[in-house]
């Protein structure tokens, strides 16, 4: 269960790691929406698991292999950031959420759309 101060964390960096990856889409992936879902922090705060969504969905593999190698980049841009609100920076682990493509399948399914329609 995450205390008060996880949760005003993982807003604090959703917030600022949003504006991190609106400037890496119009740098590097044009025609590319990249946000953040979710951010789950550690209860020692060394850790942050960075959940990302990828529009348009077939470029989530290249975005995400980006942004996981310039990760230490990325972590020294936030550290700027976030310099006067926390004294450590943590670690960022980055994933892919595939929740809209579960639920897009979901529907289709639904509709009789998909490759195994309900019957």
């Amino acid at each position: 269960m995450e205390n008060t101060r996880q949760n005003k964390i993982s807003k604090l960096l959703e917030h600022d790691m949003a504006s991190i990856f609106q400037h890496l889409a119009q740098e590097h992936f044009k025609g590319t929406l990249i946000s953040i879902t979710k951010v789950n922090v550690t209860a020692d705060l060394g850790l942050a698991r960075i959940n990302l969504s990828v529009f348009p969905t077939d470029k989530s593999s290249d975005v995400l292999t980006f942004i996981k190698e310039h990760s230490s980049a990325i972590r020294g841009e936030l550290g700027n950031k976030i310099k006067n609100q926390l004294r450590r920076v943590p670690e960022l682990d980055f994933y892919i959420d595939d929740t809209l493509d579960y639920i897009d399948n979901i529907d289709k399914l639904l509709k009789g759309q998909g490759d195994n329609p309900i019957q």
